[in-house]
């Protein structure tokens, strides 16, 4: 049997010709300036880099060496704590717990030292108020082995209050450790395992992990390790809104929960120096907004190493992995970066 080609089928192929066209010429010009960006930075970010840009539905861009492959574990660092606030709020679609709770609901800890005002939505955008420790002393502290998640935040509990709940945001890695031992109590599970339940297999991250390898207690705030291709997924599902392959993973609300600016230019206090023009969410940093309480752009909040961003009003998200973190900062690098892909995605904003 033969068959004719319709002049509706001539059409489509005609116009998946076109398509197939502009996304070769997309791929070939509309990023060389981003490679000749990474190039310019390489003696600030190294040569064990991955650079990758996907749109909802796949990535349209990657360079990577192959010593540091898309597949290699590498450490998250301080963007861990997104990955913390996501599946705080999977538990919330869930009815487990809602971000207004107070902590001390769980951790009667919390009760016993007066800080019962402490909020879970306080601890993922840092204005619990607990006073946090200096660089100095906290390269002092971490050198004291707590032996579980419990006893480290148990310490917390026990600190002096720094300003009430919710007044000022100091950035630290506090807030996170107390929602992921909260997380633990709610669910009778332990971190590391629930988030690889709730949050990391539905999403496809079988390489990313907050399992240490010293049997220490999990790091809620800098301790995630992940793979560009996995760290990607996670981007790629926040910019569907929640979805993964059609399949939900976290309700639309939820998301929206995720963009939902949580600081003033009042509020913020003790901020790296490198996010000064920056509010923050839950989780994560805020560089744009759309005149609304909702962030339009999100990236991780660490800047020695990893630097994801999701631009929900054009649709893209970009990483930066690099093999290890370092303390020089790379914020310019975002902006560089950034204004390179603005100029590639059309802007749309929602």
């Amino acid at each position: 049997m033969t068959h004719k080609l319709t002049p509706n089928c001539l059409n489509y192929s005609i116009l998946m010709l076109m398509l197939l066209f502009f996304q070769v010429s997309f791929s070939q010009t509309s990023f060389t300036a981003l490679d000749d960006i990474v190039a310019s930075r390489q003696k600030l970010l190294g040569t064990d880099i991955i650079t990758m840009v996907a749109n909802k539905d796949t990535v349209v861009y990657q360079k990577a060496n192959k010593l540091f492959s898309p597949r290699t574990q590498a450490p998250l660092g301080h963007a861990s704590q997104w990955l913390t606030a996501a599946l705080i709020l999977k538990l919330a679609d869930e009815g487990v717990l809602s971000l207004d709770d107070k902590v001390s609901q769980y951790l009667p800890v919390f009760e016993k030292y007066g800080k019962n005002y402490i909020t879970l939505r306080h601890c993922l955008s840092h204005f619990t108020g607990i006073q946090a420790e200096t660089p100095k002393a906290l390269k002092l502290l971490q050198k004291k082995k707590f032996a579980t998640l419990d006893e480290e935040v148990a310490s917390f509990a026990a600190r002096e209050i720094q300003t009430n709940p919710g007044t000022e945001f100091r950035y630290s890695e506090i807030g996170p450790a107390i929602a992921a031992r909260v997380a633990e109590v709610a669910t009778k599970k332990r971190f590391d395992m629930l988030i690889q339940q709730k949050l990391f297999r539905p999403v496809g991250m079988r390489q990313t992990t907050f399992t240490t390898l010293d049997g220490s207690p999990v790091d809620a705030a800098t301790g995630a390790r992940s793979t560009a291709n996995d760290l990607i997924l996670f981007m790629r599902m926040l910019l569907n809104d929640g979805k993964f392959r059609g399949q939900p993973v976290l309700s639309a609300a939820s998301v929206a929960e995720l963009r939902k600016i949580q600081t003033t230019n009042f509020t913020l206090h003790n901020s790296p120096a490198q996010t000064k023009d920056f509010q923050f969410a839950l989780g994560a940093w805020a560089p744009e907004q759309n005149g609304t309480a909702l962030a339009t752009t999100l990236t991780g909040p660490s800047f020695g190493g990893t630097l994801p961003v999701v631009d929900f009003c054009r649709g893209y998200a970009y990483l930066l992995l690099l093999k290890e973190e370092t303390d020089d900062a790379k914020a310019h690098v975002y902006y560089e970066v950034k204004e390179v892909l603005d100029a590639a995605f059309p802007k749309n904003c929602k």
